[in-house]
């Protein structure tokens, strides 16, 4: 029957299936609580059929209601691992309009409002867009299309205001949106003592070149994340010093 099949028809199906299996090896590799995920189901799958092969009476009825379960339970837990790796491949989604970088003026208001909100330990989330659209996560967001300034921002995200919780996106010398939710990075060396907004930081960092600064309610302390990084910035020049690299 095998034989009977045209050549280029095997050839295409193990084409296709190597890159199913090499895609989903990649994935679970980089992931480690997917990877230990499946094999928890692989355990489960062992003991049913051990079950079930030795007629055990007590756990082969058992493991006969859990194995149809077993699929909607992975798929329920890794859910948020299964957006996030849709989330990778939308990284490579670029801007179709001209790719234009914010001026002096845009860099000097970031960082003064920067300052003045981790002066005050008022936290913030700040994200600077590069070549990756970050359309997906704008359109979800308050709509703002406002200069960027040094008062509109420390106004955004003044506590109890309606936008404080949530990040401002900048694309060029604009405030596209404010408010805007982003998938938590789950990298496992993270620092364990950062919160929500570090780790929203970080993730945004992972599926796109934009460039996110954190501003740490507790502390004040500024942070920026960027190409799934996150460094500790010590004062306004440092911070200075990695917009114009990023910004240039």
């Amino acid at each position: 029957m095998l034989f009977d099949i045209p050549v280029w028809k095997l050839i295409l199906d193990t084409y296709i299936i190597w890159i199913i299996v090499f895609f989903v090896a990649k994935f679970l590799v980089k992931n480690k609580r997917v990877f230990n995920i499946a094999l928890t189901g692989l355990f489960v799958a062992l003991l049913w059929t051990l079950a079930d092969r030795f007629d055990l009476p007590v756990s082969g009825p058992v493991l006969d209601v859990v194995m149809p379960l077993l699929p909607l339970a992975v798929i329920i837990i890794m859910a948020p691992d299964i957006r996030r790796a849709l989330e990778m491949y939308w990284k490579k989604d670029v801007r179709k309009d001209t790719f234009v970088m914010g001026n002096e003026r845009t860099k000097e208001n970031i960082i003064d409002a920067t300052v003045e909100l981790s002066s005050k330990k008022t936290g913030a989330l700040i994200t600077i867009e590069k070549h990756n659209t970050l359309d997906q996560y704008s359109e979800r967001a308050i709509q703002m299309n406002a200069d960027v300034s040094k008062e509109v921002l420390v106004n955004i995200f003044t506590p109890l205001s309606p936008l404080h919780d949530g990040a401002v996106i900048i694309r060029g010398d604009r405030i596209l949106c404010a408010g805007a939710y982003f998938i938590l990075s789950d990298n496992q060396n993270f620092d364990k003592t950062m919160g929500s907004r570090h780790r929203a930081g970080l993730g945004i960092s992972e599926v796109s070149d934009s460039m996110t600064i954190i501003v740490s309610e507790e502390t004040g302390v500024i942070s920026i994340a960027i190409e799934g990084i996150m460094l500790r910035i010590n004062d306004k020049d440092k911070l200075a010093e990695y917009l114009n690299m990023f910004m240039k």
